[in-house]
């Protein structure tokens, strides 16, 4: 599996478009986590960063089960107000999906992945590895 540097994300971060507002920002947890933060930045760190713990995926990246499992219900007010749902890669769309019925209360839920098909992405390539992820 290939890598991408942070500096290759950083670049297309900066590049990308991200003209519409949103209320509210949420990664879904573990891997829309260091993403979320980077698109808040580049937002201005006006928009607040909420946290959506599901789990789908192994650490080697094949699916746990049939279906992702939602770890803790959100402890946050999502209920029309125009979400970005963030996670580090969309490769079935299973996990956006699912993370998308959840926040269905929303008024607008678009999505951003650092890799993968979604309303904004930085690259859509097989998978890599990104910088931050340690294991």
């Amino acid at each position: 599996m290939t890598e991408k540097t942070f500096g290759e994300i950083s670049k297309r971060l900066r590049e990308i478009v991200i003209a519409e507002p949103f209320d509210l920002i949420v990664g879904i947890a573990n891997g829309g986590i260091v993403p979320a933060g980077l698109v808040a930045e580049k937002l201005g760190g006006n928009v607040p960063v909420e946290l959506l713990h599901i789990n789908f995926r192994t650490p080697d990246n094949s699916p746990r089960g049939s279906v992702p499992a939602l770890l803790s219900q959100p402890n946050f007010a999502f209920a029309g107000k125009k979400i970005l749902l963030v996670d580090d890669r969309i490769k079935t769309g299973t996990t956006i999906a699912f993370a998308k019925k959840i926040l269905a209360p929303a008024a607008l839920v678009k999505t951003f992945a650092i890799n993968g098909n979604a309303d904004y992405a930085l690259f859509d390539e097989p998978c890599f590895r990104v910088p931050w992820k340690l294991f």
